[in-house]
């Protein structure tokens, strides 16, 4: 495992050991430091020049589950596993059966759009979207923690059929998807390197790993082990040297929802959403004087929920202001698992 190092500039340098880090914490050298993904970092309070290696991040994406893993030219830097956003197609169908309800009672709603939405654009899903959106957001916390210079993605081919036009149409969306993530790595100004199903198999073989077929089992070998042998295919690694990994798991936050959708007694809506609880974003990432490292939830009478970082469950309804000491804002919850022997 090695941990995220950054200068006096913000700028990535080639992370080190948790001992060195450490070492540097207590010596005053260095400061702590998370990002949004909830990974420990530190900031080095000192001028250094920048030495950089190569570093190349392997990605297996699925409908579910994703492999991420950060390889060097001999060590593994990190690996990762990442649920999806699965509620995106619900929360989607309730907003408009919602909306239509305002309409046909006349209150408040935006003007219906049934002949424009496509002009300009090709169509993408929100459920599709949201799930590619999702994959860059992270590879995007990682370019900036990391000194990355290539991405490596196992390449998803929607396979279509003669004559079945249902079938090519459904998978459409894929290759649309597929099509703007791969812009989005161009962008980021990495280099990028595709692989397809057969070729990931191979090279498993090759490094002589194995992949369990509990595909939400959370161990290195369910999907980081493809995104391994992928970054390690490029990088010149011949063997992974770290086995843990971090289990990421998106926030989720009802922005615009402004009550809830079933009334209490007397036909009242209570209140629900928003992003602010009291003067703090909700999902800030703070350190209370019992219950450590947890991040904001919700809000009730001048007093704010504390949520674990592991397991989301709410640790409290109230934690006063004044016992709490902000770090940063998290948009995924994790926990790092070190490797079972």
């Amino acid at each position: 495992m090695r941990l995220p190092v950054f200068d006096t500039n913000r700028t990535p340098l080639m992370p080190t050991t948790p001992a060195r880090a450490r070492l540097l914490l207590k010596l005053g050298k260095a400061r702590p430091y998370w990002n949004k993904l909830g990974i420990f970092c530190i900031i080095l309070t000192y001028d250094v020049k920048p030495d950089n290696q190569p570093l190349v991040v392997g990605i297996d994406p699925g409908s579910s589950f994703e492999g991420w893993s950060v390889v060097g030219t001999n060590d593994t830097v990190l690996n990762g596993m990442s649920e999806t956003p699965k509620h995106v197609k619900k929360a989607v169908e309730l907003r408009r059966i919602l909306r239509r309800a305002r309409r046909h009672r006349k209150c408040w709603r935006r003007p219906a759009r049934f002949n424009n939405r496509l002009q300009g654009r090709t169509f993408l899903p929100p459920s599709t979207f949201a799930r590619w959106n999702a994959r860059v957001r992270i590879l995007e916390q990682l370019q900036k923690i990391l000194p990355i210079t290539a991405v490596v993605v196992e390449d998803v081919a929607a396979v279509t059929k003669k004559d079945s036009k249902r079938w090519n149409t459904n998978f459409s969306p894929l290759e649309v998807g597929k099509a703007l993530f791969y812009q989005k790595i161009r962008e980021l100004g990495c280099d990028l390197y595709l692989r397809a199903g057969y070729e990931t198999k191979a090279l498993r073989e090759r490094f002589g790993l194995k992949k369990t077929g509990q595909k939400s089992k959370q161990t290195f070998a369910s999907h980081a082990v493809d995104a391994w042998v992928m970054a390690a295919d490029v990088s010149g690694a011949e063997r992974p040297t770290e086995q843990g990994l971090y289990y990421w798991i998106p926030l989720r936050w009802h922005r615009r929802q402004l009550h809830m959708v079933q009334p209490a007694k007397g036909g009242i809506r209570k209140p629900y959403g928003g992003t602010m609880s009291m003067h703090f974003t909700r999902g800030a990432l703070v350190r209370h004087v019992k219950h450590g490292l947890t991040y904001i939830g919700g809000t009730l009478k001048d007093r704010v929920s504390l949520h674990s970082t592991a397991t989301g469950k709410r640790l409290t309804q109230n934690a006063k202001v004044s016992d709490l000491e902000l770090l940063t804002t998290i948009r995924w919850r994790g926990q790092f698992l070190a490797q079972i022997k």
